[in-house]
């Protein structure tokens, strides 16, 4: 064989290796079960992260109202706080030092409320976070079941998987293929949830979850949250600190 040869056949086996590595799909019950079992072994009782809301198009001008702001902005920024209290208590709070007022969604076992003028934005945003990070088991198997039935809520086919990357990750897609379909993708490399698109009120959300290699937050929380409506800029939470061993009272949630 020449030498021309020889390196050929070495590129397509170097090809055909990296494409069975890109190409291995896992069953979506077997990804769920990874994702649950790695939000587990973090063994989160309380956690807190601060940093900041920033609101897009209508979602600023309502929060804007809501804090006492100017609320004929286009874009707004405001400091903020995610609290979970692991398993299933969640609250995410956004707050103005101008004006001293806040508002915070509060999700506590699938039961909702708000605190100060109500945002939709933080509510949308907190009942699909709560479910995907705030899960723990006490019995092997339960945050995989929590979370199917979550995604069965959303209409999202588990069974259906495919590939895609985000953000140069390589991601798990579970549900239809097609665009503008349900979907929960999850990092290949780490079994941490990186997206959810799903219709809610007719409309179309799309919620990404990027970074968990951030010495800010690492593994315990996302660093950036994005939320899209209708394609459109709606949220983004940057987390700048977390606590994962906050004291946080029970009446918060």
């Amino acid at each position: 064989m020449t030498k021309r040869g020889a390196g050929g056949t070495a590129a397509l086996a170097a090809l055909a290796v990296a494409s069975v590595a890109f190409g291995y799909i896992l069953p979506g019950p077997s990804i769920l079960k990874r994702l649950a079992e790695g939000r587990d072994e973090l063994q989160l009782a309380t956690l807190k992260v601060d940093g900041t809301l920033s609101f897009f198009g209508s979602a600023a001008r309502e929060a804007g109202a809501a804090l006492g702001l100017p609320a004929d902005r286009d874009e707004l920024q405001v400091d903020a706080a995610a609290s979970l209290k692991v398993p299933g208590r969640c609250r995410l709070e956004a707050s103005s030092l101008d004006t001293g007022k806040s508002s915070a969604a509060i999700d506590s076992h699938a039961k909702r409320r708000a605190e100060g003028n109500e945002l939709a934005s933080l509510a949308v945003a907190l009942e699909q976070l709560c479910p995907l990070l705030a899960s723990r088991s006490a019995t092997g198997g339960e945050s995989r079941q929590a979370i199917e039935r979550h995604l069965a809520a959303l209409k999202v086919d588990i069974n259906k998987v495919s590939l895609a990357r985000q953000g140069g990750q390589v991601v798990y897609v579970l549900g239809e293929p097609a665009e503008g379909s349900p979907q929960l993708w999850v990092y290949k490399d780490n079994f941490m949830p990186a997206r959810l698109r799903f219709a809610a009120d007719g409309l179309a959300w799309d919620l990404r979850l990027l970074d968990y290699s951030s010495p800010a937050t690492g593994e315990w929380f996302p660093r950036v949250v994005e939320l899209d409506r209708k394609g459109e800029p709606w949220l983004r939470f940057t987390g700048l600190t977390a606590d994962a061993k906050a004291k946080l009272d029970d009446k918060l949630f």
